[in-house]
């Protein structure tokens, strides 16, 4: 597990503490992660993507072999323009989890750098008499994400000016110190956010250039706590090898228009026979809980589910903590009081916005004791 690009040039750069984070080594906190992550919702945070990997793909081949490879339509991404699928298995098992952009003249896939192996290993299977290339682009390329409502603005200011952008949409930019970068505006739910993919030689100065003019350099921590505040799961802890594509909610994963793809039949025969019995689904609950991954979910004194994550937010005399997980469907409206280990937790659709999560809060605050 090596560092990222950013770490690697990290003299002065003045992060807290250092650890594990999706397959690297990066800055876990800068200050105060509640603080943090207070700045990304509410300014504008900055933060190392480097736990990302890019694989590109080339070859006349590539559309249509990527297409048969992955849940979504690749087809008719046009250039420009990304999207998110699933890697199944022939029994319809989540393998991993991926954006793909269409570059025009490649493909990049963009997924954690925990599953490139096994990404790689699976292309690598399944390439036999196609003209495809494949090539592992981590080491050339890493990125920065910058979000809040005053990201814009901080961007504006380094000299990267961008248009009003759709979801994964892609395009080049240049900061006015030369900096080529390509910007991709993210799908995130809860808010505006990019992504800034750099040659690794410039990634320090693009990073000083956005905290001096106003971003607030954000942790993998309090990244973590936004990521479940949001409700987004997390491939290896919410959605694992063992969960059907139709139990993660992740319905922007999957096109059933697109024709057939390694465990289709799988995926088909759920969606013609109505449901699958559980499903992925928030938690909120005042207070710091304790609430721990892996605890069980009761409805009444029946067991209906598990916890996946957990995150607590705020201060400690305004706390409130928030935990996703896989809960079955019968149980799991929104708005329904469950029970994780002692604690009343309300259940909350996915994903979270901050104004879903603000409303459940004063819906669980409400309730009649």
């Amino acid at each position: 597990m090596g560092l990222t690009a950013l770490q690697e040039r990290g003299e002065g750069l003045g992060a807290g503490a250092s650890g594990k984070y999706r397959g690297v080594i990066t800055a876990a906190r800068f200050s105060d992660p509640q603080a943090e992550f207070s700045a990304l919702r509410s300014g504008c945070g900055v933060y190392d993507v480097g736990f990302r990997a890019k694989i590109s793909l080339t070859g006349s081949d590539r559309v249509r072999w990527l297409n048969g490879m992955v849940t979504n339509n690749i087809r008719d991404l046009a250039a420009g323009q990304g999207l998110y699928a699933f890697l199944l298995n022939p029994q319809g098992h989540i393998l991993g989890d991926l954006y793909a952009y269409n570059r025009g003249d490649s493909i990049v896939v963009d997924t954690d750098r925990g599953q490139i192996e096994k990404m790689l290993a699976t292309f690598d299977h399944y390439i036999i008499m196609d003209d495809v290339e494949v090539a592992n682009l981590s080491d050339q390329v890493t990125a920065l994400g910058i979000g809040g409502p005053k990201s814009r603005d901080v961007l504006a200011a380094c000299g990267i000016q961008i248009p009003d952008m759709r979801p994964l949409e892609i395009l080049e930019a240049q900061s006015t110190s030369g900096t080529a970068c390509t910007v991709i505006r993210t799908d995130d739910p809860a808010i505006e956010s990019y992504e800034l993919w750099l040659n690794p030689a410039d990634v320090r100065r693009v990073w000083d250039a956005l905290t001096k003019h106003g971003a607030t350099p954000v942790g993998s921590e309090a990244f973590e706590l936004h990521r479940i505040a949001s409700g987004v799961p997390l491939y290896g802890v919410d959605i694992r090898e063992r969960d059907l594509p139709q139990e993660t909610e992740q319905a922007r994963a999957l096109n059933f228009n697109k024709g057939c793809y390694i465990g289709q039949e799988i995926v088909e025969r759920i969606r013609s026979r109505g449901a699958v019995h559980r499903k992925f689904s928030g938690f909120a609950t005042a207070g710091d809980s304790k609430i721990a991954a892996g605890g069980k979910i009761l409805a009444g004194e029946k067991e209906v589910g598990e916890v996946t994550s957990v995150a607590t937010l705020g201060s400690p005399e305004s706390a409130k903590t928030i935990a996703l997980g896989y809960i079955r469907r019968e149980a799991g409206t929104p708005g329904r009081v469950v029970t994780i280990g002692a604690v009343e937790a309300r259940v909350v659709a996915v994903p979270i916005g901050e104004r879903d999560l603000n409303q459940e809060e004063r819906a669980f605050e409400q309730r009649p004791a």
